[in-house]
Order: structure tokens, then C-alpha cells, then sequence
């Protein structure tokens, strides 16, 4: 059972570094990286599995794992994961950027034409 778990973990950290860039060593460390860019119960189902793989070193607790259980988690993470475009991620970064830029600007611009009529300049 050991190796079955510590193979689901390791899909999904691969998953998440590909969806998400998460770089980590470890399925758990990965997952806490993930943090908020996961839904609620994507972060609940990700917490199944890495406490199946923490417990599943010793040998009397590896018997209360529901494996059902883990393997429900790990396909609806990984179902979620595959709807995730790092493109679309990446263009709404670059577009959230873009509107903080022009934001800044129109506020500088106000504010010196606001100064320009206050002064008597207009």
C-alpha cells in the first residue's frame, strides 16, 4: 500500500507543478504552496491524501486509511487540475498588471490637471 499512496502523491504533485508551477519535493509541501489558487474542497481533498501518505509508514495506522476514500480525493483534484490553463492564468496576471498601470496614470494625470487649475495655470 505503500508505494500505491506515495505514487498517488507523486501524480498529483506532478500535476500541480504543471498546472500551477508549484515546485516542491514533497506532495504536502506542494499542496501548502498551492494555497489559495485551489479552491476549498480541492485543498480538503489534496489534505486526504497527504494524510494517507503521512500515516502510511506505520504499519498499525496504515490500517485506518480508506483507500476509497484516497482515491476519490486524488481524481477530483486531478480533475480540477486539468481545467486549469497556466495561459489564461498568465494573461489575467498580465492584464491585472495592465490595469493597475493605467489606473496610476489616470490618477497622475487628475491630479496634475487638478493642480494646473488650483494654480491658476488653466
Amino acid at each position: 500500500m505503500q508505494t500505491n499512496i506515495d505514487t498517488r502523491s507523486e501524480r498529483l504533485r506532478e500535476a500541480l507543478e504543471t498546472a500551477l508551477g508549484v515546485k516542491a519535493r514533497t506532495f504536502d509541501a506542494a499542496l501548502r504552496k498551492a494555497g489559495r489558487r485551489l479552491p476549498k474542497r480541492v485543498r480538503q481533498q489534496g489534505a486526504v491524501v497527504a494524510r494517507a501518505q503521512a500515516i502510511d509508514g506505520h504499519p498499525k495506522l496504515r490500517r485506518t486509511i480508506d483507500l476509497d476514500a484516497v482515491t476519490r480525493a486524488e481524481a477530483e483534484v486531478l480533475a480540477h487540475l486539468k481545467t486549469i490553463d497556466r495561459a489564461d492564468l498568465r494573461r489575467g496576471r498580465l492584464l491585472g498588471l495592465a490595469g493597475v498601470i493605467v489606473f496610476n496614470l489616470l490618477v497622475i494625470v487628475a491630479l496634475f490637471v487638478g493642480w494646473m487649475v488650483w494654480s491658476g495655470h488653466l
